[in-house]
């Protein structure tokens, strides 16, 4: 640098000086000038008097002096960020009591620059280390979280100016927003139970008496879900036991009937009472003190079987034959039997053992076979005295794939068809109501498999075993094989799971059994077996049942197409889950058709007249006869928008093209 260029930095420089002075008091009027810094401060270099913008409520004065450095100052710049311009205002800062400046530096141009430190090259071969590559990573996951979290503060701070996206549900506590969604973001917010938004600690008990499938306990339990309080349900269908203290502590069998710790409130209507009063808050109140005292009703134990269990009359005589009697392999009709024995030998065994005549042998004989103890190897007749050969029912070569059998056959007294009928409707309805959706289209099967309901479940299907099926009206051999169905394909997709190939819908269609009234049922038996009456299944050429199979005098007089819709196996496509009873099974079957048509099973493309339906109609197509009949008997089970869509094609008597939506095997988890 020259002597002249160093004298002209000298010169700025003490100019610089002596505006400085005058800034700090020193020489002016006084005042405060008003003043901000660049966002060319960053690059350092020359001093500038800065003062940090006042707020707008304070009227500030300039000096002379700032008059030519106000078209420097900042205060009306602007930066430039994401194509917008966005004015930086900043707080005032005091750097002492004197002085309302703050130096900033700004570069000189007549300066030389340092170099820019040399950054190694890296050829296109290389690749960058681990270390080298995280800045640049951990820089570009913050800049987009950043990103992300900004988005989703505008979206929430004009949600009340563009409420289009916005999704409120399960507002009944009267919170503002419970959930709401952003395109692209779904935000959850967690709510307070009614007892922590009013800051209280319960220590009591609320409990309530319910039965399966009763609409006011639903109510109520509904009620207690959305207050987000703690209950227990004593449902007297799971814990039949506890009708007896029912009665005792109200007088009544009816439900629901709700305790607040040992008081009895009432039922549903005295519910909406209180809920209409705004008492709810002080019921409340009166459990936060001491814990529940001992007056209140029981939880339920789970785990204790309170059912009692009658041996048979013939369990002692057949417990006998089966150490007696000589059992092996056989070779009969050409074929190698297993563990059988012969009619003639079975009869002198229960002579030997009751001591009773031959006659009167036979006749037990006949009533083991009534009770499924043991069948022909054949199945050829109930049981004959001449050169015939049965098998022990724990001796089925089928026996060990059953899921309802355990290490022996059931032993007990066959209990009533109707009343096991009964009580696995009952059953499988209270697992519905605690661990399905209200739409019933979306099931927790863990939960359900660590449930006492499910337990419980299993002994009725234990039960099974030996029932007597024949005894069952039309109606309910019909709700239980609808029932029976869809509690098997929950117990199937908690044992091996949802089918996903080839290979696990075998698994799951057809080896999946249940031992019931004697015989093994599989998924695919019920349905194109019994309930289709014995009609091959899709893609196959093989009936269930060979002729003379004992199964078929169990299925139903005629064919119903509407059992289609009223049977779930676990999948996204499958109609909802439900269960049915025998007293309505023909109403809410054609309700079970209506919901699942309108919940999308068809749909319309009026311009180019085609219909989609649901492939499970292609499947079964001959239940249902030919297209132009199909669209016929569907219409009956839709609203008036589909069925006016429909009329609409079918009036002019034009070709339709009926097409099949695809099948979604997912599970409806």
């Amino acid at each position: 640098m020259d002597s002249s260029e160093q004298e002209k930095v000298d010169g700025d420089i003490g100019v610089e000086k002596k505006k400085d002075k005058t800034a700090n008091g020193y020489g002016g009027d006084g005042g405060e000038p008003k003043g901000t810094a660049s966002s060319a401060d960053q690059d350092s270099g020359d001093f500038y008097d800065v003062e940090i913008e006042k707020s707008k409520g304070e009227k500030e004065e300039k000096p002379p002096q700032e008059s030519k450095e106000e078209s420097t100052s900042i205060s009306s710049k602007t930066e430039e960020f994401n194509d917008k311009e966005i004015t930086i205002n900043s707080p005032k800062i005091y750097c002492n009591a004197r002085n309302h400046y703050l130096p900033a530096i700004k570069s000189q141009a007549h300066l030389p620059k340092p170099d820019p430190p040399a950054t190694p090259r890296v050829e296109r071969s290389q690749s960058l280390s681990i270390a080298e590559t995280m800045p640049s990573i951990g820089k570009y996951i913050s800049d987009r979280s950043s990103s992300f979290s900004a988005a989703i503060v505008r979206r929430l701070s004009s949600w009340k100016e563009d409420n289009g996206d916005l999704v409120v549900k399960n507002d009944s506590l009267n919170l503002e927003v419970t959930e709401f969604h952003i395109p692209g973001v779904k935000v959850i917010v967690k709510l307070k139970s009614e007892a922590e938004r009013l800051g209280l600690d319960l220590k009591g008990r609320i409990s309530f008496f319910t039965r399966s499938n009763c609409r006011d306990c639903t109510a109520v339990r509904h009620f207690f879900r959305e207050k987000g309080l703690i209950y227990v349900e004593i449902n007297i269908d799971v814990f039949p036991k506890r009708e007896k203290e029912l009665i005792e502590r109200t007088g009544s069998s009816q439900v629901p009937q709700i305790f607040f710790n040992e008081k009895w409130y009432g039922g549903l209507t005295a519910l909406n009472e209180l809920r209409n009063s705004g008492e709810m808050e002080v019921k409340l109140r009166e459990m936060v003190g001491e814990r529940c005292p001992e007056g209140a009703p029981p939880i339920p134990v789970y785990g204790v079987d309170d059912e009692e269990e009658e041996d048979d009359v013939l369990l002692e005589t057949v417990r006998s034959l089966r150490k007696t009697l000589p059992i092996q392999d056989r070779l009969i009709k050409m074929k190698m039997v297993k563990n059988c024995f012969s009619g003639v030998d079975l009869v002198e065994g229960i002579m030997d053992h009751l001591d009773r005549g031959r006659k009167k042998s036979v006749i037990t004989a006949k009533l083991m076979v009534q009770k499924h103890f043991f069948h022909h190897v054949f199945g050829e007749n109930e049981f004959e005295e001449g050169n015939h050969f049965y098998r022990f029912l724990e001796h089925e070569p089928f026996i060990m794939g059953c899921f309802n059998y355990r290490s022996s056959t059931n032993d007990s007294e066959p209990k009533p068809a109707s009343f096991l009928a009964d009580r696995l409707s009952k059953l499988m309805f209270a697992i519905l109501e605690a661990y399905a959706s209200d739409d019933r289209l979306h099931v927790n099967y863990s939960g359900i498999d660590r449930s006492e309901e499910f337990r419980r479940y299993l002994n009725v299907a234990r039960d099974l075993q030996r029932v007597n099926m024949k005894l069952l009206s039309p109606n309910e051999r019909l709700a239980l094989f609808l029932n029976l169905h869809n509690a098997m394909a929950i117990h199937a997709v908690i044992s091996i799971g949802h089918p996903e190939g080839v290979l696990d819908k075998r698994a799951f269609f057809n080896e999946f059994l249940y031992l019931v009234g004697g015989y093994p049922y599989s998924l695919n038996i019920i349905l194109n077996g019994t309930l289709r009456r014995n009609r091959t299944s899709p893609y196959s050429f093989f009936r269930p049942f060979s002729k003379g199979d004992r199964r078929l005098e169990l299925a139903p007089p005629k064919l119903n197409p509407l059992i289609h819709f009223g049977l779930c196996n676990g999948t996204r496509s499958s109609p909802a889950v439900r269960f049915f009873t025998a007293d309505g099974v023909e109403s809410e079957l054609r309700c079970a058709a209506k919901e699942y048509f309108q919940r999308g099973a068809i749909q319309f493309n009026m311009e180019k007249r085609t219909v989609y339906l649901t492939r499970i109609i292609k499947w079964y197509n001959e239940d249902f006869g030919t297209e132009k009949d199909i669209l016929k008997w569907v219409m009956k089970y839709l609203d008036s928008t589909q069925s006016g869509l429909l009329a609409h094609l079918l009036a002019d008597d034009g070709h339709i093209n009926i097409m099949y939506q695809d099948y979604d095997w997912s599970g409806n988890l």
